[in-house]
């Protein structure tokens, strides 16, 4: 794991133990990158919940709930199924945070309207509304859109938790 992300995950644990926030994870293109990178660090389980890993689009319905119908209408990379994804991980867990992450790593399947290195990212908290952002990563190889999609979620969720309310 590289120290960066070290760093950003122990930061995002430090943050949620402080403010007794759990945390689940919603995982698409990142295939658990997220919950591995919080998971790698002792001490973990006191603010990491669970994690779902749902690559494929019967995954994200069956284990989030996502809607069939925003999967036809809007693609497994929209923003509705990332909001759908982090909504779903909030529901279905017993954390007050979760992060979703939706995208095309490459280095196929994207498209001039979804290219490679488009993510969405979710962020669903109690009580407040969920919300979704976006990021086209330079096309560098799959493994560089995962690592960087992972240092974005962590971003937010070490936002989030600095306004989450105790």
């Amino acid at each position: 794991m590289s120290a960066d992300l070290t760093a950003l995950a122990r930061s995002v644990l430090g943050a949620a133990e402080h403010r007794g926030v759990m945390i689940a994870t919603a995982e698409s293109c990142t295939g658990g990158l997220i919950a591995a990178r919080l998971t790698d660090i002792a001490g973990s389980s006191a603010v990491v919940d669970r994690g779902f890993v749902t690559y494929s689009n019967a995954a994200k319905t069956e284990m989030l709930g996502v809607p069939e119908a925003t999967l036809a209408a809007h693609g497994a990379v929209s923003r509705e199924t990332a909001l759908a994804m982090a909504e779903g991980a909030l529901a279905r867990s017993h954390a007050g945070l979760a992060v979703s992450v939706t995208g095309i790593a490459g280095p196929g399947g994207g498209s001039t309207e979804k290219p490679v290195g488009l993510v969405w990212f979710g962020l669903a908290a109690t009580g407040r509304p969920a919300h979704a952002s976006r990021r086209i990563f330079a096309d560098r190889g799959r493994d560089f859109v995962r690592r960087e999609s992972v240092a974005v979620a962590l971003r937010l969720l070490l936002d989030a938790i600095g306004t989450q309310a105790r």
